[in-house]
């Protein structure tokens, strides 16, 4: 009879945060045979987004090999410097995935249990929260697929630019319709600068509506940004 730890399940959930100041990119949060892990130890941290997931398999968060490594699976919205966050060491070991050797920072000092998981049926999850559009909104699909074919366009390198930045833009809740803007989605990037001096900072603030298809309203937004030099066609933030 094997004296080693239970298998736990592993379920990979992404939620928009309440509070999406730091990043309004949906969190991707680890359920741990259905019970969301991070919420009774850590209720104030976010988990990192899902634009964390869309590199290759080695870079998602939650990766692991046979080396292991400490990471910080939790953090509030200001940083963990101020109020603490949850960390986890995770390492693959023959046909287990182990997290264990936890550290909460902030003021709940409670961890969770050491947890083992089925080394396919975690990678596996990996992969398919990877590959998850079903939870996007409109505004949120228009970021990805905007972002998707700037990043690949060189564009901004042309005008000596950076793109720093897509992000989906959305309602405030709670705030009546009257006192806050329209759905959209901002586009940010700097132009570099001579050594020593300030980048400029640029950003469009673009609009989604829910009544024509995401891909169509991406490339409509694309060709917009790739007509002209950038740094004539948006606005300029920060000098």
């Amino acid at each position: 009879m094997s004296d080693q730890p239970a298998i736990s399940v592993l379920t990979l959930r992404h939620r928009i945060p309440d509070d999406w100041a730091a990043d309004p990119w949906a969190e991707v949060r680890p359920l741990i045979d259905g019970a969301d892990l991070l919420q009774g130890v850590h209720p104030e941290g976010v988990a990192l987004s899902c634009r964390h997931w869309r590199g290759p398999a080695e870079s998602w968060p939650l990766a692991v090999t046979n080396e292991t490594r400490r990471f910080m699976i939790t953090e509030p919205t200001c940083t963990a410097g101020c109020c603490g966050a949850l960390y986890v060491t995770m390492r693959r070991e023959g046909d287990r995935v182990i997290w264990d050797a936890w550290e909460n920072t902030s003021d709940i000092t409670a961890v969770p249990a050491d947890i083992h998981f089925d080394a396919a049926q975690y990678e596996a999850e990996l992969a398919r929260a990877a590959a998850d559009h079903s939870w996007e909104e409109p505004v949120d699909s228009v970021a990805r697929l905007l972002e998707q074919t700037l990043t690949g366009s060189g564009w901004f390198e042309r005008w000596g630019c950076v793109l720093t930045g897509v992000w989906p833009r959305r309602n405030e809740p709670d705030v009546a319709e009257e006192f806050t803007g329209p759905e959209g989605v901002d586009v940010e990037f700097q132009h570099v600068q001579a050594p020593g001096e300030r980048a400029c900072s640029y950003a469009y603030e673009l609009f989604v509506t829910h009544d024509q298809p995401v891909e169509e309203q991406a490339r409509q937004l694309a060709a917009r940004i790739l007509a002209a030099d950038p740094r004539k066609t948006a606005e300029l933030r920060e000098r």
